[in-house]
């Protein structure tokens, strides 16, 4: 909310002004639109005089023509009048004519206008463009903010070298979102004999944070480490098929998903969810119990994210460091907080386990396993820049830095965990 009041200021102080200033790096950009889509157009052109002579003779037109709003005022933004694969190859003329440009904030239709908020209207500074951050964000299920606020952040840092930058991680990111035809998302996935609920972040943080007291729910992330080992350990399968959310992590759940037809909404994960679940918990009162990782770390996130997230409450934090005889304590401990919610970072499938078996005595109300996560928001490792996330590549970055303890999961794991979703594919087990 409050990244929505600041746009709307500068969207108001910016507009009154007249925009942004153009300059030298405008005027390359606009030299590098025209002259990749010329090219396009040149390369494309067969295919676009094939469109353009069906749609002539199937419609009488060529051209079918929709009413948007840019930064220089309403165009018209050119399709082939005949629905068909490539038919918005004619928007290609809208960037050589301006209109448009290669990277940019979503085109708004004329229509869209009167439901827009003042704090909407920055985009407008810029002109609109064929790829969006957003909708970058968006095919990889990481668009965990609103458009108007990922289209805005855009427009206030918006550069020559950060419009190259969306267009070439846009190339890959549109491969893996179209590697198959998939269709509506359902309310959920099965994968490997686990049901994943199929929500958005903003679901999964309401349904964590708005959980009736008196009755416990137990969540967990499962990405296909945690599937690998649902498929081989019986007692963790029914520890996480058990739990009342189970929310799908990483990239490759959402290329399993488009594999089995049947795709995942987001990539709901415990390190995006982290700060959102903090705000709202502030925003209604609960407070969280942070447990595991090493001697130290969960302390240093509580410090993070209570000087980050003003009116948070964390009720008590303990490391994951204490033998089994230990557990009663802990556990009394965890309850004498009175904390809301319970995040346990053992790892899988150990948190899992422990939740389950643990689960009569806690007296939290909502108890969530979320593996490492701690780890990052100590400062211990550093999460991977947005340009890997935006391509699904955060585990490459995590690879990097953990060689010796993550070369197997990703290295082996990951293909196996493909392999056995094609085989699920082909036997027809949903």
């Amino acid at each position: 909310m409050n990244q929505e009041r600041r746009h709307r200021l500068r969207a108001t102080c910016v507009l009154s002004l007249g925009g942004f200033s153009s300059g030298a790096p405008e005027r390359l950009g606009r030299f590098l639109d025209i002259a990749v889509s010329s090219l396009l157009v040149l390369v494309l052109s067969p295919w676009m005089l094939l469109q353009a002579c069906v749609a002539w003779c199937v419609s009488g037109t060529v051209f079918a023509r929709t009413r948007y709003f840019g930064r220089d005022g309403c165009f018209d933004k050119l399709a082939f009048a005949r629905v068909a694969p490539g038919s918005d190859l004619a928007c290609l003329l809208n960037v050589i004519r301006g209109d448009l440009a290669l990277a940019g904030p979503r085109p708004v239709a004329v229509s869209e206008l009167g439901a827009m908020s003042s704090a909407a209207l920055l985009r407008f500074v810029t002109r609109p463009g064929l790829i969006s951050p957003f909708r970058l964000q968006r095919s990889v299920g990481i668009a965990h903010e609103s458009e108007s606020v990922a289209e805005n952040q855009y427009a206030l840092e918006q550069s020559l070298a950060g419009d190259v930058s969306l267009l070439l991680r846009w190339i890959p990111a549109r491969f893996v979102a179209s590697a198959q035809p998939v269709a509506a998302a359902p309310p959920t996935v099965r994968m490997l004999g686990v049901s994943i609920d199929n929500i958005a972040m903003d679901e999964a943080v309401a349904r964590l944070t708005s959980h009736d007291r008196q009755t416990p729910l137990r969540a967990t992330f499962v990405n296909p480490d945690c599937l690998n080992l649902a498929y081989e350990n019986e007692t963790y399968h029914a520890a996480v098929s058990s739990s009342a959310l189970v929310m799908g992590d990483g990239i490759g759940l959402q290329l399993a998903g488009r594999m089995l037809k049947t795709p995942l909404e987001a990539n709901v994960n415990g390190t995006d969810m982290f700060p959102r679940l903090c705000e709202r918990a502030a925003k209604e009162g609960l407070s969280l119990f942070l447990l595991g990782a090493r001697p130290g770390i969960a302390r240093a996130a509580a410090k993070t994210m209570t000087a980050r997230v003003p009116g948070l409450r964390i009720a008590g934090w303990r490391d994951g460091y204490f033998e089994e005889a230990e557990e009663p304590d802990v556990v009394e401990t965890i309850n004498r907080s009175d904390a809301d919610i319970l995040l346990v970072g053992f790892g899988a499938p150990r948190q899992e386990l422990w939740l389950e078996k643990h689960e009569a005595r806690l007296r939290v109300p909502v108890r969530v396993g979320v593996g490492g996560l701690f780890d990052f928001y100590s400062g211990r490792i550093p999460r991977a820049p947005m340009a890997l996330r935006e391509l699904g590549l955060e585990w490459v970055w995590r690879l990097a830095r953990e060689p010796q303890r993550m070369w197997r999961r990703y290295l082996v794991g990951n293909p196996l965990f493909l392999w056995r979703v094609l085989m699920q594919r082909r036997k027809g087990d949903a």
